[in-house]
């Protein structure tokens, strides 16, 4: 089996797949101060939690490029496998058009590769966690460009710390757009008004691309955001941890 591995700013997506299946996921939050022995324990407490055994293999995305080395000594440390890092000279498929490939995210490509394997291209690709990020496919599968932008939850907690009086809110949508108490407005503000902004590049990204789209969100937030946007889009929380296994896959 495989262990899937997506390490982002806040949490850390773990994915066990026996063939092209997934058969259990989980998160940690991220934490550059752990070690690689504390990752260890995390990584062995999860796959004991969910008694597991026999992982043969390990695939590492990470945009925090300083815990890298360390979970991949975790992983040899639970596994007794050397995981495989995303990243430059890994094959993945992937025909980069941006000014610097080198730039590209290991979460964007990883992401672009799984759209690309499973849905009708062109395709764009939001993915909702600490940063918001829009990733566009040609119709060939190229990978075009991308938007990033402040996360809902970053964008929340900027403002409730530089306000006195607006309080910490979950993100669930209001019944009405025009909200009527402090709460629902910020509620508005965060799940609708990221909605929207999905809902007006979507539109954008489309006239840019002189054809319609597939429309793929992922991320932690992403259902809740999706579910209030006007276009059809696919909610696919698996998109990374695909990814990772098709990559894998390619370079096994």
């Amino acid at each position: 089996m495989l262990l899937a591995i997506d390490v982002g700013n806040t949490n850390i997506v773990l994915g066990v797949i026996d063939g092209n299946t997934q058969v259990i996921s989980g998160r940690l939050s991220t934490n550059i101060d752990l070690t690689d022995q504390e990752y260890a324990m995390k990584l062995s407490a999860f796959l004991n939690l969910h008694q597991v055994q026999g992982i043969d293999d390990a695939i590492i995305a990470s945009v925090v490029p300083a815990l890298n080395g360390t979970l991949k000594r975790a992983v040899k440390i639970v596994t007794g496998a050397t995981a495989l890092i995303v990243g430059p000279g890994i094959k993945t498929g992937l025909s980069i058009k941006i000014d610097d490939p080198a730039q590209l995210g290991a979460d964007m490509v990883v992401g672009a590769v799984a759209a690309k394997e499973k849905y009708p291209l062109p395709a764009i690709i939001f993915d909702l966690g600490t940063a918001t990020t829009a990733s566009v496919l040609d119709k060939n599968g190229a990978f075009l460009g991308a938007i990033i932008t402040t996360g809902v939850k970053t964008s929340l907690k900027a403002l409730t710390a530089g306000t006195a009086l607006l309080p910490q809110i979950d993100l669930t949508a209001p019944k009405n757009v025009i909200g009527t108490n402090s709460i629902d407005s910020m509620k508005s503000g965060a799940v609708i008004g990221t909605a929207c902004m999905l809902d007006g590049f979507i539109d954008r990204i489309e006239k840019e691309l002189g054809e319609q789209a597939s429309v793929i969100v992922t991320g932690g937030l992403g259902t809740a955001i999706a579910k209030n946007c006007t276009h059809s889009i696919i909610i696919d929380n698996d998109l990374l941890i695909d990814g990772l296994r098709i990559i894998y896959e390619k370079n096994k």
